[in-house]
C-alpha cells in the first residue's frame, strides 16, 4: 500500500513538473509594445504598430502553450527616461514577458539596457543604431526591421553609383542620427565619394531654413537626410521652398517609409530614392496582409508595422518551439529559429540578435505613374540581407567575440 501511495505521489510530480516545463510561468504571455504614440514618429509606428501586433497574435490563434496571448502598450514619449520607467514597471510589476517596437534609438538602448539587466526579451523594429547588436548587445536583445548600415547600404550606395559622389548630411541630434550619418559617410568615402560637411538640429524641429541654407551652401550633390518621420517630411517641404533640388541638388532621405510619402503626398516627394524591408504592393502576399492590416488603420503599412508583426510572431513560434516563456529558453529559440514570414522571409538571426534579410531600393513613384492608392514606389533592387547587414561577427559585440 505504501509502495502504491509513494509511486502515485511521484507520478503526480513529475506529471506537475511536465506540465509547468510546457506552460507559461505566470498563466499568460504578455507582450509590450512601447513607442511614439503621439509626436514626430507617430506615423511612422504608432498605434499602427500595436495593431500589427494584435494581427500577429491573432493570426497565431490568440493563445500558445493553452494560455492567453494580451498585447499591451504605452507612449514613451521619445524621452528615454519616460520608457525606462514603463519598461521597469511593466518587467517587474506587470508581468510583462517581452517588450517590443522601441522607435527612437536611444530609448531602444535605454530599454535593452533595462531588459538585459532584468534578464528579459526585447525586439527593437522601429529605432536604427547598429549599436543595438554592437557596443550594446544583449543576450536577450534582438534588431529586427531595419538598421543604420542598411540604409547606408541601399540609399546611400544607389546614389553614389549614380553620380551623386559629395554630400552633405542634415542629421538628428540624438543616437540614430550620429549612428546614420556615420554609416552613410563611411559608405560614401569607401565607394569613392567625399563628405563636405554636416549639420545637426533638435528632434522635432520646426523651422529648417537655416541648416538647408547651410546644406544649399555646401554645393554638395546630395543633401543627406539623416533624420526620419516629420523631421524628414518638414525638410523636404522646406527644401522645396528654397529651390534646392530645382538648383540641382539631390535630397536623399536616408529613412523615410511609406508611411511620410503618403503624409507628403506624390507631387512633393516623387524621385526619392529610399530604403525599406518591405513595399506592401510587391507580390500577393504582401498584399495580402497589407489588405488585412489597412481593414484595420486605414492605411497601408510599412516596413516597422509589418516588422513588428514579424517580431511578434516569431517571439510565440519560438515560446510554442521552447514549451515555456522562460527568457533564457525562448531566447535560444529566437536565436536558433529560421525566420519565415510576409517580412522576413528566409531570414536569419546572428549571435548578436541582428534578424538579417532582403532589403528593397524603392523610388517614389510620380503621380501620373501610381495606379491606385498606396501604389507609390518602384523596385529599383532587391539588397540581399548579407550585403545590407554588417556580418554580427565583425559587430564589436562581445556575445559573438
Amino acid at each position: 500500500m505504501r509502495k502504491n501511495f509513494i509511486a502515485s505521489v511521484a507520478f503526480l510530480l513529475a506529471s506537475s513538473t511536465a506540465v509547468l516545463a510546457q506552460s507559461a510561468t505566470d498563466g499568460k504571455v504578455k507582450i509590450g509594445i512601447l513607442n511614439d504614440q503621439s509626436g514626430v514618429y507617430a506615423d511612422f509606428g504608432g498605434k499602427s504598430s500595436v495593431e500589427a501586433a494584435k494581427i500577429a497574435v491573432e493570426d497565431f490563434g490568440g493563445k500558445v502553450l493553452d494560455v492567453p496571448v494580451e498585447i499591451v502598450d504605452a507612449d514613451h514619449q521619445n524621452k528615454a527616461d519616460i520608457a525606462s520607467n514603463i519598461a521597469r514597471q511593466w518587467y517587474d510589476t506587470e508581468q510583462v514577458d517581452a517588450i517590443m517596437e522601441l522607435t527612437t534609438s536611444s530609448v531602444a538602448l535605454a530599454v535593452q539596457a533595462i531588459a538585459k539587466e532584468k534578464k528579459k526579451i526585447d525586439i527593437v523594429t522601429g529605432a536604427a543604431t547598429t549599436d543595438l547588436t554592437g557596443k550594446a548587445c544583449s543576450p536577450y536583445g534582438f534588431h529586427w526591421a531595419y538598421d543604420t548600415h542598411a540604409l547606408a547600404v541601399g540609399t546611400g550606395g544607389a546614389l553614389v553609383k549614380q553620380g551623386g559622389d559629395s554630400w552633405f548630411f542634415l542629421t538628428a541630434d540624438y543616437a540614430f542620427g550620429y549612428s546614420l550619418e556615420q554609416q552613410t559617410s563611411d559608405y560614401v568615402k569607401a565607394s569613392g565619394g567625399t563628405v563636405v560637411g554636416a549639420v545637426r538640429h533638435p528632434l522635432s524641429t520646426q523651422d529648417f531654413s537655416s541648416f538647408l541654407l547651410q546644406a544649399q551652401s555646401s554645393g554638395a550633390k546630395v543633401i543627406g537626410l539623416a533624420n526620419a518621420g516629420l523631421d524628414t517630411s518638414n525638410a523636404i517641404k522646406q527644401a522645396a521652398e528654397f529651390g534646392i533640388t530645382q538648383g540641382g541638388q539631390h535630397l536623399a532621405a536616408l529613412l523615410f517609409t511609406l508611411a511620410e510619402v503618403h503624409g507628403l503626398g506624390l507631387e512633393a516627394a516623387q524621385g526619392l530614392t529610399l530604403t525599406e524591408g518591405y513595399y506592401w504592393n510587391r507580390d500577393d502576399e504582401s498584399r495580402a496582409f497589407a489588405k488585412k492590416f489597412f481593414a484595420r488603420t486605414g492605411k497601408m503599412p510599412n516596413m516597422i508595422h509589418t516588422g513588428t508583426y514579424s517580431a511578434v510572431t516569431q517571439y510565440l513560434k519560438a515560446v510554442q518551439k521552447a514549451g515555456t516563456d522562460e527568457t533564457e529558453a525562448v531566447a535560444k529559440q529566437l536565436h536558433e529559429m529560421p525566420v519565415d514570414d510576409v517580412f522576413g522571409r528566409g531570414g536569419t538571426v546572428g549571435a548578436n540578435g541582428r534578424m538579417i534579410h532582403d532589403m528593397y531600393l524603392l523610388q517614389v513613384k510620380k503621380p501620373a505613374e501610381s495606379k491606385e492608392p498606396w501604389d507609390y514606389f518602384n523596385v529599383l533592387a532587391t539588397i540581399p540581407g548579407k550585403e545590407a547587414y554588417i556580418d554580427p561577427a565583425k559587430s564589436g559585440c562581445d556575445l559573438v567575440k
